[in-house]
């Protein structure tokens, strides 16, 4: 084994750069083409379909074997994808993180708070606290691990320009952080359309393959695909496209360890049922978010300034809802 290969062994399997290849004869013309298309790291190549690689521009059959085969033995018995126990399985997830909310309430139902290498979808009206709770989690996973943080980077895709900078200034302050670098660690796009979208998933995907990550926000979702495909007819290609942004935001939340949170918007539900004259109203995305989600949240108006987080879906949560209020520090329990 080269002296390179002995300082892979070192580097965790998500962060082995796309380079790694070169050491087995994949040479650095094709390398920079599979790099440019959006595959940062060995592991990323095993996360995607043949197809999805013969699709590389100047790539054929023979290259796409080449590369998986390089890829393979890179990664060895480390990650290959097949079976582990149970047991192994558990010692491979020791480093999910929950990131605070630094509401005391909502970590209790969330078991301590956001995870890692999962997609939490929150939806609700309009002013209900979505957002603000995004900045309040832009901040805090940027505390160390031992207070619920992250100690990491934030990269935050903003569909609507509803990230305010200030509001990040104000929630620091709340935390004794230096304002000005927990700016500098937070990563924004803005974008306007789904294919925006989807380079700027592949733009970070880079970056955090060279730097610790652990939250990416989508602010949100679902607004860009309800303007590019509009009619019955588009339903369809709408829903397909949405499905393939979707794998590529899972594959990105396993391979480097990343909370995604996504907000959606709401629409009413004829076939719902009212209840005291309230029109009943469901979250945007059909089947393909609800499916793709690992866990999902509803936000509404509580009485008064209180807000009410519901627990819907998450594999390990029950549910439950919690109350939090919105103040100039971000978001809190009702009791401060």
């Amino acid at each position: 084994m080269g002296d390179g290969m002995h300082e892979l062994l070192d580097v965790p399997t998500s962060h082995i750069p796309i380079d790694a290849l070169q050491q087995y004869g994949v040479s650095a013309t094709d390398i920079k083409k599979v790099h440019e298309a959006g595959f940062s790291t060995v592991r990323s190549l095993m996360l995607y379909t043949r197809k999805d690689l013969v699709a590389v521009r100047g790539f054929s059959d023979a290259k796409v074997d080449k590369l998986l085969e390089s890829a393979q033995k890179v990664l060895s018995d480390r990650d290959a994808g097949g079976f582990i126990s149970g047991a192994e399985w558990c010692e491979k997830r020791k480093d999910t993180l929950h990131l605070t909310t630094s509401c005391a309430a909502i970590d209790e139902i969330l078991n301590g708070g956001f995870e890692t290498r999962a997609i939490t979808e929150i939806f609700g009206e309009w002013r209900c606290g979505k957002t603000q709770l995004c900045h309040t989690l832009a901040v805090t996973t940027q505390l160390p691990i031992e207070n619920g943080g992250g100690s990491a980077k934030v990269a935050w895709i903003d569909t609507e320009g509803t990230f305010r900078g200030e509001r990040i200034v104000q929630i620091a302050d709340r935390f004794g952080l230096d304002s000005a670098a927990v700016l500098e660690n937070i990563m924004v796009a803005r974008t306007f359309t789904n294919e925006q979208m989807m380079t700027a998933l592949v733009q970070i995907g880079a970056k955090m393959a060279e730097e610790p990550y652990k939250l990416l926000v989508i602010d949100s979702i679902m607004a860009p695909f309800r303007v590019d495909y509009t009619g019955r007819g588009e339903l369809s290609e709408r829903q397909q496209r949405l499905g393939q942004f979707l794998s590529r935001l899972t594959k990105l939340a396993d391979e480097y360890n990343v909370a995604v949170i996504l907000t959606n918007q709401v629409q009413s539900d004829p076939g719902g049922m009212a209840f005291a004259g309230v029109e009943p109203k469901k979250p945007i995305g059909g089947h393909v978010l609800a499916h793709a989600s690992t866990i999902r949240l509803q936000v509404r108006k509580g009485r008064a300034e209180a807000r009410v987080l519901k627990v819907l879906q998450g594999p390990d949560l029950k549910e439950a809802e919690a109350e939090f209020q919105i103040t100039d520090g971000g978001i809190t329990s009702m009791d401060g």
